[in-house]
């Protein structure tokens, strides 16, 4: 009876958990649906946080990548001043970049609803050399 107990209570603690991360990632991060993102893009700091293979197989014309993995120690790269619109593949990773970013004291974070699996805009495929 007691690991029924604890059972559930581990269960209730992540649940909470979830929760939690839930309504802050909605306080820190606001989600655009592609309209939105297109306007306002332009005026911000494009930043795509997926990985350089990902990148170099199709980003969206502008956009700096600065993965995930390397977001800490490139920091002093983006601007607090300026909104930054994030994007990954779909979703998962930029709401972990804006989490960061907001503790480092970045405020004006956004996202593309369903990321770049999404996108239909113009995007640009960079070509290496093998």
């Amino acid at each position: 009876m007691t690991e029924l107990y604890i059972l559930i209570g581990i269960l209730v603690a992540f649940i909470l958990f979830a929760v939690y991360r839930y309504f802050k990632q909605r306080r820190v991060l606001t989600t655009l649906s592609q309209a939105d993102f297109r306007e306002g893009y332009r005026k911000a700091q494009l930043i795509d946080v997926r990985e350089p293979k990902e990148f170099d197989g199709g980003h969206i014309l502008g956009a700096r990548n600065i993965p995930l993995t390397q977001l800490k120690q490139r920091l002093t790269e983006l601007r607090k001043d300026q909104p930054i619109y994030l994007y990954c593949q779909n979703g998962s990773r930029s709401i972990r970049a804006a989490l960061l970013l907001n503790k480092q004291g970045y405020k004006q974070l956004y996202q593309l609803d369903g990321g770049y699996k999404k996108w239909t805009g113009k995007i640009k495929k960079t070509k290496k050399l093998q």
